[in-house]
């Protein structure tokens, strides 16, 4: 079984949405890591040398290769990356091995075997 990675930069307040669609899509779970920051094209503005900008998470969802453009796509769209500047990006890469996730297969092979 192939996997690829998605990395996702949520605003912590879609974090919630964003995975319960991503698993509604396939995923299986993610790991999530709290309090990111993130900049853009714009520097965000501060006040008195404090940030204004929201803080962000991380989403790091290991899917299997067949599932992962629809969950890409997915979290686009609840996340709405593509519709407003500066509320998150998300992106994948291929993985060569993993382990420690045994235990899915089984429940991944009869999904793919649906989709396809």
């Amino acid at each position: 079984m192939h996997f690829k990675l998605i990395i996702a930069f949520v605003e912590d307040g879609k974090t919630d949405k964003v995975m319960d669609a991503a698993r509604g899509a396939g995923a299986t779970g993610a790991t999530v890591i709290s309090n990111a920051r993130g900049e853009g094209m714009v520097k965000s503005k501060t006040f008195l040398g404090l940030s204004l900008e929201t803080q962000r998470d991380v989403l790091l969802l290991l899917v299997e290769e067949h599932l992962s453009r629809k969950i890409l796509e997915t979290v686009c769209d609840v996340g709405r990356f593509d519709e407003t500047p500066g509320t998150g990006i998300a992106f994948q890469i291929d993985v060569e091995d993993a382990v420690g996730v045994q235990h899915q297969v089984t429940e991944l092979v009869e999904r793919v075997e649906d989709e396809l």
